[in-house]
């Protein structure tokens, strides 16, 4: 399977938790929609289908992953 670049899956994984950290202080429709946007960007990049193993997958696709860092942090 193909995977995005190690730096495309960085930038969705931290406009991911910038996203969701918006979402969780003041979480408007406008933020919400982001949010669902970048999630399934980052399953597209993936080849997954939820956002947990999206961002699992992407944190193993990034440079300098180790093993442990497959668990996927307060999805």
């Amino acid at each position: 399977m193909l995977m995005a670049h190690p730096v495309v899956l960085h930038m969705l994984v931290e406009r991911y938790e910038t996203l969701r950290a918006l979402n969780a202080e003041n979480g408007g429709p406008e933020v919400r929609h982001r949010l669902e946007d970048v999630a399934h960007t980052l399953c597209v990049a993936t080849g997954t289908r939820d956002v947990g193993s999206a961002l699992a997958a992407a944190r193993r696709g990034m440079p300098g992953a180790r093993p442990d860092e497959h668990r996927v942090r307060g999805s």
